[in-house]
């Protein structure tokens, strides 16, 4: 089971990653097909370019799908370099080339759910794992997901805080993702830890 907690905290972690990245493009090729002809060409290389490290970070993922926690935590250092490359590159587009307040608004509130979907489904996760672990683990874990919810419930308000702003810079609203992004990091970890040396109950 400790093997198995530990790739269910990776897999949570790229999962979230991707989701972020799918939920980027589509706001970029959504502003893309509304832009005058001499910015099309930037915003369709913006998001070929995109395309192709959200591709490469699934690819590098799926290879390492069958393999032991020690491939994964080797793997994880190559997907986080990807994953700062791309988000490096929506950054740079929106401080140098997008610096329209509406794209970034739209982009961040499509970026934000994503990150809201992702909380949920890395709690609905451990909660099915949860049914199948024994009795005397079991209240570890419900509290372990428990604040898993109260963080995932601070992070959405915090989030929606900032929609309703509406004119903050990339920069601030970059920053939020980030700080939301790593507080699920920590919270799921620290769930799937509360999984370590548990075994499933016997039928």
């Amino acid at each position: 089971m400790p093997d198995q907690s530990s790739m269910h905290s990776y897999l949570s972690w790229a999962k979230e990653r991707i989701d972020e990245m799918d939920a980027a493009l589509a706001s970029f090729e959504i502003k893309a097909g509304q832009v005058k002809a001499e910015s099309k060409t930037k915003a369709d290389q913006l998001v070929s370019e995109l395309k192709k490290r959200r591709d490469e970070f699934q690819s590098s993922l799926k290879a390492q799908a069958e393999a032991g926690e020690a491939a994964w935590a080797r793997t994880k250092a190559d997907l986080e370099t990807q994953w700062s490359g791309f988000e490096g590159q929506v950054r740079n587009y929106f401080e140098h080339v997008g610096k329209q307040i509406e794209q970034q608004q739209a982009t961040f509130k499509d970026i934000a759910a994503a990150q809201a979907k992702a909380w949920r489904e890395a709690a609905d996760n451990l909660q099915e794992a949860a049914s199948k672990v024994a009795a005397a683990r079991r209240a570890d874990i419900d509290v372990a997901i428990q604040q898993m919810k109260s963080d995932a419930s601070e992070a959405d308000a915090r989030l929606q805080k900032l929609k309703q702003a509406g004119s903050e810079s990339w920069s601030v609203l970059g920053a939020a993702l980030a700080e939301s992004r790593k507080a699920f990091d920590q919270a799921n970890q620290a769930a799937w830890d509360a999984f370590k040396g548990t075994t499933p109950p016997k039928a």
